[in-house]
């Protein structure tokens, strides 16, 4: 059924494609709402305010107002600037229908976190920052930390379904995120804005705005911040630094050029994640341990992560004629990491791949054992460019693009001795143990390299003085990715090629200038995810492999389908029916392997997801905006999982981390001076386990804000204090899965097999905190 609608979409956007009529058409109706979001914002009055708030979107900033013929959602500086300055952009999207966010503390300062959307994770989901693509290009993690800091983030949207056919992603099955910067002021200034609060936050930023410099037309800024916090359960905290950089240079008819620079620095101590059986007998006392004692692979200082990236890119757009545009965004990040763990190594019986590698006679032994440090570093970059050109005539617009991607991943782990209070030389790798024949002792090494050439044409006509909008377009995405693994016993070489067809088609009509009416129907996919897919890891007591590299590196396929009704005014309303089908699905699960974090995929065949999402916002009345969001979804496994030779009864299974219902609702006030916001969300209860044998119950969180804007005194530009509090009820639960399971109990495969079960592990929900900013600007 899935490759006959795939046909189907095919034959309907090639033949849309090559027709192109004479008419009108608008530039800002294409093909990439999401991608050229900024310059479509308007500002036309509202509140003066140092960091950026108008308070003139629907919903307290909520509901920023969305053309495209597909579900849309997103959050302006409205919003924005009244969270918490340590949060980061996911965090900022849990209010938004279908949108999860599994955070794990309440300040938003940590990336491992999860978030899905329609019940599809983070690793489904393609991101974008200013045109690039982000995050980590092989496990998936968006790492929004690292984007910008949160005074410079001037929007964050999300396309639930569909993604845009311009958008450089290659993981995009669940929608899109795409978040971009603040433009710089046309006059000279800046921002500082300090904060404090529960588990000792300190946090201080500061921006400088050289505004517009002579008659170049260019303008610009450069900001630094630094914060810092403790756990808020357990040991051990958090240190992050971050530089922003942007210049935009604006010329003639539609000319702009705006390069931007960010880097991030941090390193976090990480939070433990529990069995079921452990949360309901410890709660959120369940940690890592604070103090060390020989063998205690679970003390604090052994687990934790430092990641540094530079991310550059220079998003132009450029007026060749008045008829044909180019925009092109060149880009190139870098990152160095290190999560690490711990395990015991015993002298007599230690492998290296699966060759024999003692005696290793480490010092601080006992019995001829020793703790270890498990030092698990990778370095990646990636660089490449995506560009389109746009060609109007009348009332049609074709566009034409291709992106080029090279991605570059090497990873190897090692270990570190511990003495006998804890501590270890070298966290970092660069003291490792080596084996008796001086080789470093490891578990893996892997080397992967990605290439990724994309090519994809578009075609937009307008009808009835451009009340109905057609869209067809088809993109060719071809992946090539090459393994190597320098272990004995392990395979050398793995490699896997793809080229995968992705239409697109898309119809709107607006019944009058405030309500739309579109339908669509798209497909996207998703590549393996993590190291683990491509290289085989050994247990290096035993020698045997503890995680082999996969035989089935089929991308997962989408095929998904909208119909919606958008109403704007005084009330604005949005809702959308859905419904998608899935092959080679892969499900995302964590787990310690060797005492280090590591992430796999699960191949659980096909899927079906339907439901309805809805969201409503007031536009500013009497200073009060208020907003509500929810989501009904119903999504099934349709197909038995294969397991020990053996198949577990699935399906018709309820797909894991799917909650059937949630939803949010908030209230914001602004007068100018006085502001605040409430928000409470809704998550119903998640299997996390293909068999529906396990589950997380239904939770609710809720959030507030309140602060004072004061009048310009001296040079202080409108400063003001304000104050959030998250999770007000300290309520206590899990926020999703960390490792999901096929199953948890014991079943009887179809074939009568006896299948054990293993029980998936949890992250443990954000407690309370209270967080006090005072910002002015200059």
């Amino acid at each position: 059924m899935a490759r006959r609608t795939c046909v189907r979409l095919l034959l309907l956007a090639t033949t849309c494609v090559t027709v192109i009529h004479v008419g009108h058409a608008r530039a800002e109706d294409v093909v990439s709402p999401l991608q050229d979001r900024e310059e479509r914002i308007t500002v036309k009055g509202g509140t003066a305010s140092a960091n950026g708030v108008t308070n003139t979107t629907p919903g307290g900033g909520m509901m920023p107002r969305q053309t495209a013929a597909k579900a849309i959602s997103g959050v302006s500086r409205d919003f924005i600037a009244k969270q918490s300055p340590t949060t980061n952009a996911l965090t900022m999207l849990k209010a938004m229908p279908g949108v999860i966010v599994a955070s794990v503390d309440p300040l938003g300062t940590s990336d491992r976190m999860n978030v899905s959307i329609r019940g599809l994770n983070q690793t489904e989901i393609g991101t974008t920052f200013e045109g690039m693509p982000v995050g980590d290009k092989l496990y998936y993690s968006p790492f929004t930390s690292e984007w910008s800091d949160t005074e410079n983030l001037g929007f964050v949207d999300v396309a639930q379904g569909a993604p845009d056919i311009s958008a450089p992603v290659y993981n995009s099955v669940g929608g899109q995120i795409n978040a971009g910067l603040r433009n710089p002021s046309d006059h000279f200034g800046g921002l500082v804005d300090v904060a404090g609060g529960t588990k000792a936050v300190n946090r201080e930023f500061l921006r400088v705005d050289t505004g517009l410099i002579g008659k170049t037309g260019t303008k610009g800024y450069i900001s630094f911040s630094h914060s810092g916090n403790d756990n808020w359960r357990g040991t051990g905290g958090q240190t992050r630094y971050h530089v922003d950089a942007r210049a935009v240079k604006e010329w003639g008819d539609d000319n702009r050029i705006a390069p931007f620079l960010s880097w991030n620095l941090v390193q976090a101590d990480l939070f433990t994640n529990p069995t079921l059986a452990q949360w309901n007998q410890y709660k959120d006392s369940y940690n890592y341990s604070g103090t060390y004692s020989f063998g205690n692979t679970a003390y604090q200082k052994f687990h934790f992560y430092r990641r540094q990236t530079v991310m550059l890119a220079a998003p132009s757009r450029f007026s060749l004629t008045p008829n044909l545009k180019l925009s092109v965004t060149p880009y190139f990040m870098y990152t160095h990491g290190i999560i690490n763990g711990a395990s015991v190594l015993n002298d007599s019986s230690v492998f290296y791949g699966n060759q024999a590698a003692g005696p290793l006679n480490l010092p601080y032994s006992v019995n001829g054992k020793t703790t270890v440090e498990n030092v698990d570093p990778y370095t990646q970059f990636s660089a490449g460019q995506n560009a389109y050109l746009t060609w109007t005539q009348g009332r049609n617009t074709l566009q034409f693009g291709y992106w080029y991607d090279y991605f570059d991943h090497n990873e190897a782990s090692s270990y570190s001795v511990a003495d006998f209070s804890g501590n270890v030389r070298n966290s970092y790798g660069h003291t490792p143990v080596l084996t008796s024949g001086g080789d470093v002792l490891r578990s893996f090494d892997g080397h992967i390299i990605q290439q990724i050439n994309a090519l994809f044409i578009s075609d937009t006509m307008k009808f009835f003085h451009d009340r109905l909008t057609l869209n067809a377009g088809f993109k060719e995405v071809m992946v090539s990715r090459s393994a190597t693994s320098m272990l004995p016993g392990s395979t050398y070489a793995v490699t896997a090629n793809d080229a995968v067809p992705l239409p697109q088609f898309s119809a709107s009509y607006k019944i009058t200038q405030n309500d739309q009416v579109y339908i669509n129907g798209s497909t996207a996919f998703r590549e393996p995810a993590s190291i683990n897919s491509y290289v085989d890891i050994f247990n290096s007591s035993t020698g045997k492999m503890s995680s082999t590299h996969s035989s089935n590196l089929k991308p997962e396929y989408s095929i998904s389908e909208e119909i919606g009704y958008r109403h704007y005014g005084l009330v604005n309303a949005s809702v959308a029916f859905f419904n998608y089908n899935f092959t080679n699905r892969q499900v995302s699960t964590s787990a310690l392997v060797n005492g280090t974090p590591e992430t796999s995929s699960l191949n659980a065949g096909g899927q079906t997801s339907r439901g309805v999402q809805a969201e409503v916002g007031l536009r500013p009345w009497r200073h009060f905006s208020p907003y509500v969001s929810g989501q009904y979804l119903h999504a099934t496994i349709d197909n038995n999982f294969a397991v020990s030779g053996d198949l577990l009864p699935t399906k018709g299974k309820t797909a894991v981390l799917s909650p059937k219902f949630s939803g949010s609702i908030g209230l914001s006030y602004d007068d100018g001076s006085m502001f605040g916001n409430f928000a409470l969300t809704y998550v119903g209860s998640q299997y996390t386990t293909f068999m529906n044998d396990q589950h997380i119950p239904g939770y609710e969180t809720a959030n507030m804000t309140l602060g004072y804007r004061f009048k310009t005194v001296g040079p202080a530009k409108h400063p003001q204090i304000q104050l959030n509090l998250i999770n007000i009820g300290n309520e206590k639960y899990l926020s999703g899965a960390y490792g999901v399971t096929p199953n948890a109990r014991t079943t009887r495969g179809v074939y009568g097999t006896s299948l054990s079960g293993s029980s998936p592990t949890y992250y443990v929900g954000a407690g309370f905190a209270a967080v006090v900013s005072l910002s002015s600007g200059f």
